[in-house]
C-alpha cells in the first residue's frame, strides 16, 4: 500500500475511532446521569457531555455528584447513631407539639433526617450589630474553661476580628483546649487569610481547612461541596449560630462601598451542646477524630423546665442521603396558615419551594420576601431576579434592601408560632451543595422578637411593585433569563 492510501486509510479508522469512543460516552452517560437527579438536571448534563463529550465527562466528574464521599457519608451516619442513642430518653409527649397543630408533624420530620431531638429550656438571644457581635462573642470565650470549638465558611484575620483571635489565644494559654474550622475555599479567597494562618499557628490551637481542595489533605470530591455553617460554642453550654462570618463588614473588597447586614444568635441550654455536636461531626470528617459528644447533656438538661424556648436544630448538606433543610422549608410553608416572613440574600428556589410559596399565597397566606437591592454575586444575584416576576404575579411582596448593604441574614418566620434561623440560603446550592446549620424556634414571643428586626428591614427597604418590574430594560431581562440557567446543573 502507498504512503498516501495508508495516511487516508489510517484517518478513517482514526475518525470512526473517536466517533465510537464518543457514541460510548453518550451511551453512559444516558444511562448513568439521571440516576438520582431531578430531570432537569439530568438534561443540562447530558446536554454538556452531547456538545462537548470529553469535556462534558472530564465536568460531570468534577461537579457532577452533589455528595460527599462515601466514607465521609458513613462517618455522618456514624455520628448521627450516637446522638440518636444519646438522645433516646429525651420524651417529646409533654411538650407543646400542637400549637400550631401541624408543629409536631415538622419536629418528626426533622428528628428522621437528622436524629436530632426537639429540647426545651434553650435562652436565645438575636444579635444583629455586626462588629459588635464579634466583640459579643470575643468576650464570652474570655469564660471558656474547658473547649471552644469554632466553624466559619469565611474567616479571615483583620482589624475587625483581632479581638476574637486574641481572646483564642487567651484560653489556650489557660489550658482551653481550642479547635478551629474554616471553609478553604470560602475563606482563602480574602485579604488576611494567611495571616490568620500564622495567628492560629501562634495561638497553638488545633485547626484544619474543611472540604479542602487540595486531594492530599481531604480526599476528592466536587470542589464546589462546602461548609458554610458558622458555629462558635463554648464549654457545650453556650453556642453562637446564624448568617455571619468571622471577617471585615466589607469582606475586603477595596473600592466597593457594600456592607453586610447579619443576624447571629446566641444559644444557651441543650440546643448549645447540639451546636456543639454538629461541630464535632464536622471535626470527626476532616480529622478521623471522633471527640467525645455532648448530646448526654441534651438528656440533663431537657429535665430543667424553665421559660426557656424549645428548639430543634437541622444540620444539613452533602454529607446527608436527603435535602434536609429544602424538606423542612417546604413542610413549613405548606403548614402555614396565616403568613409567612423570608430573608434570605440569595433566593434561587427549586421548583418545589417555588410551588411551596406561590401556593401559601394563593391559598391566602400572606407571604413577604426580603432580598437585597443589589447583590455580590452576578450569576446568582441575576438568576434570583429571574424569579421575581413568577413571585409578584402570585400575590408575593417583596422589598429590596437598600445599597449599600447586602442583607444577608437568613431567617423566616411561619404565623405566630415558628421561626427558622441559620446559615442556609433559598437557593440550590444552600439546598444541595452546602454543609448548613437552622435552628427551629417553638414560640410565639421570639416570632415577635425577629419580627421587630423584619420591621427594621422594612423601614430599610423599598417595594418592588410588578408595574415597576415588567418595566425594567429588556438588557437586565435578558442577562437575568441566561443567569437561571446556571441554577440548573447542581
Amino acid at each position: 500500500m502507498d504512503p498516501v492510501s495508508w495516511f487516508f486509510d489510517a484517518q478513517g479508522w482514526v475518525s470512526i475511532a473517536v466517533y465510537g469512543i464518543g457514541a460510548a460516552i453518550i451511551l453512559i452517560a444516558i444511562v448513568t446521569v439521571p440516576n438520582n437527579r431531578r430531570p432537569t438536571t439530568a438534561l443540562a448534563w447530558l446536554f454538556a457531555v452531547y456538545l462537548m463529550p470529553g469535556l462534558g465527562l472530564v465536568l460531570f466528574y468534577l461537579f457532577g455528584t452533589n455528595q460527599l464521599p462515601t466514607r465521609r457519608r458513613r462517618m455522618q451516619a456514624q455520628v448521627d447513631d450516637i446522638v440518636r442513642e444519646a438522645t433516646a430518653e429525651i420524651d417529646e409527649s409533654h411538650m407543646s407539639l400542637d400549637d400550631p397543630a401541624w408543629f409536631g408533624q415538622l419536629v418528626r420530620l426533622n428528628r428522621n433526617l437528622t436524629a436530632i431531638p426537639l429540647a426545651e429550656d434553650n435562652r436565645l438571644e438575636l444579635h444583629s450589630s455586626y462588629n459588635r457581635t464579634i466583640r459579643t462573642i470575643a468576650d464570652e470565650l474570655d469564660t471558656a474553661t474547658e473547649t471552644i470549638h469554632v466553624l466559619f465558611y469565611a474567616m479571615s484575620y483583620d482589624e475587625i476580628t483581632a479581638p476574637f483571635f486574641d481572646a483564642l489565644e487567651r484560653a489556650a494559654r489557660r489550658g482551653v483546649t481550642v479547635r478551629v474550622l474554616y471553609d478553604h475555599i470560602g475563606s482563602f479567597r480574602y485579604r488576611g487569610y494567611r495571616r490568620m494562618k500564622q495567628r492560629l499557628r501562634e495561638i497553638g490551637c488545633e485547626w484544619h481547612p474543611t472540604l479542602s481542595i487540595w486531594p492530599w489533605q481531604g480526599g476528592i470530591q466536587r470542589i464546589d461541596l462546602r461548609n458554610h455553617r458558622k458555629i462558635v460554642a463554648i464549654d457545650g453550654r453556650v453556642a453562637y449560630m446564624g448568617s455571619q462570618n468571622l471577617i471585615a463588614r466589607d469582606y475586603h473588597k477595596r473600592g466597593s462601598k457594600l456592607q453586610w447586614k447579619d443576624l447571629s444568635l446566641r444559644i444557651e441550654g441543650p440546643m448549645a451542646a447540639g451546636a456543639n455536636a454538629v461541630f464535632i461531626s464536622d471535626w470527626f470528617g476532616e480529622t478521623g477524630e471522633l471527640l467525645e459528644p455532648s448530646a448526654p447533656e441534651w438528656v440533663r438538661a431537657a429535665g430543667d423546665r424553665s421559660e426557656g424556648y424549645a428548639c430543634q436544630l437541622v444540620p444539613s448538606g452533602p454529607g446527608y442521603e436527603n435535602e434536609n433543610n429544602l424538606r423542612l422549608f417546604n413542610q413549613a410553608f405548606y403548614s402555614a396558615e396565616k403568613r409567612i416572613v423570608i430573608a434570605s440574600p440569595y433566593f434561587v428556589p427549586d421548583d418545589s419551594l417555588l410551588y411551596a410559596i406561590t401556593t401559601a399565597v394563593q391559598r391566602g397566606v400572606e407571604v413577604e420576601l426580603f432580598v437585597g437591592e443589589i447583590g455580590d454575586q452576578f450569576f446568582v444575584y441575576h438568576a434570583q431576579r429571574s424569579y421575581y416576576e413568577a413571585l409578584l404575579r402570585a400575590g408575593v411582596r417583596i422589598w429590596l434592601y437598600r445599597a449599600p448593604y447586602i442583607l444577608h441574614s437568613k431567617h423566616c418566620t411561619i404565623d405566630d408560632a415558628v421561626t427558622l434561623i441559620g446559615s442556609s440560603n433559598m437557593d440550590m446550592r444552600s439546598f444541595t451543595l452546602n454543609a448548613e446549620l437552622m435552628l427551629l424556634v417553638h414560640g410565639s414571643t421570639f416570632v415577635d422578637r425577629v419580627r421587630e428586626i423584619e420591621n427594621g428591614y422594612r423601614q430599610r427597604s423599598r417595594e418592588l411593585t410588578l408595574a415597576e418590574w415588567l418595566d425594567r430594560p429588556l438588557l437586565g431581562r435578558a442577562v437575568d433569563n441566561v443567569a437561571r440557567l446556571t441554577s440548573v446543573i447542581q
